[in-house]
């Protein structure tokens, strides 16, 4: 049994290959298991819904449903067997160790009940985070293209493009922050909280920006101030999403952790496009 979620789904169907065996997927809105228990979506009762829709009992004539570990949050197996008659039994957390699961039968042993996050781990996420920016980013190119071209003269075409030029430069800095360096030296990044993990890469990157943008004289001291809070909040913000793609958060602490960091994030943002804004008036 597994969620909708694309990654989980795709890896499991890949592991499962060369297996004769049944997946049954929950609904879980698109969202990963570990968090969809966290959230209600991946519970006892959507399982038992999912077993009673496919009708599973037409189909196999035993009786036992191997869930994911990390669902066991949302589970309670009892509930399970009583509502649709299936027993719950929880698999290794990794998919790549089912078959090994299936062929000790169906017993886990210490390493596949043991969470990790290694480096390579970590890294398999960076595409998956790419991938999921590229429409909000275009849709964020256009309106700073807009932004940038307002001015004295209204709207200038050209400054449309010189200055945007440089706030998306500005946002891919942001991203590589957030979305590469984040994830790959995470251990080392101190703090509790992701979206305070994410702000020394965006300070780092910031730095960067300004040495490359303001003081060479391309952009004024103060669209430099702007590009600085721009690219350590969307690094911050973009630390940010991982928080509930690790071992390091409870559902309870995610939600703790993003009342906070986003009031930051959108006030450094609001501060951010009104000065990127008033400086060809000041200037």
């Amino acid at each position: 049994m597994t969620s909708n979620y694309k990654l989980s789904f795709d890896s499991l169907r890949f592991q499962l290959a060369d297996i004769d065996a049944w997946l049954l997927v929950a609904d879980t809105r698109g969202v990963n298991v570990w968090c969809a228990a966290g959230k209600g979506t991946f519970s006892t009762e959507e399982i038992i819904y999912s077993v009673q829709q496919s009708r599973l009992q037409q189909l196999v004539n035993h009786r036992t449903l191997i869930l994911p570990q990390l669902g066991a949050t949302g589970v309670a197996a009892y509930k399970l067997t009583k509502g649709c008659g299936f027993k719950a039994k929880f698999g290794p957390i990794r998919s790549n160790d089912l078959p090994r699961f299936l062929r000790n039968k169906q017993r886990t042993d210490e390493t596949m009940r043991s969470v990790t996050f290694n480096l390579r781990e970590r890294a398999v996420l960076i595409p998956v985070e790419i991938y999921l920016l590229m429409k909000p980013m275009a849709i964020a190119t256009l309106a700073v293209l807009l932004l940038s071209g307002i001015g004295p003269s209204i709207f200038s075409a050209t400054a449309a493009w010189s200055r945007g030029a440089y706030f998306i430069g500005a946002s891919l800095i942001g991203v590589g922050c957030g979305a590469f360096l984040v994830p790959l030296i995470l251990p080392w990044l101190p703090g509790r909280q992701f979206w305070i993990k994410g702000l020394l890469p965006g300070l780092a990157g910031s730095l960067i920006c300004w040495g490359l943008f303001v003081s060479t004289g391309e952009v004024t001291p103060l669209e430099g101030l702007s590009l600085l809070l721009w690219i350590t909040a969307f690094s911050s913000y973009l630390a940010m999403n991982f928080t509930g793609s690790t071992p390091f958060t409870s559902p309870s602490g995610v939600e703790h952790e993003m009342r906070r960091g986003m009031v930051f994030q959108a006030t450094a943002v609001a501060v951010s496009l009104l000065l990127w804004l008033a400086s060809p008036f000041i200037g």
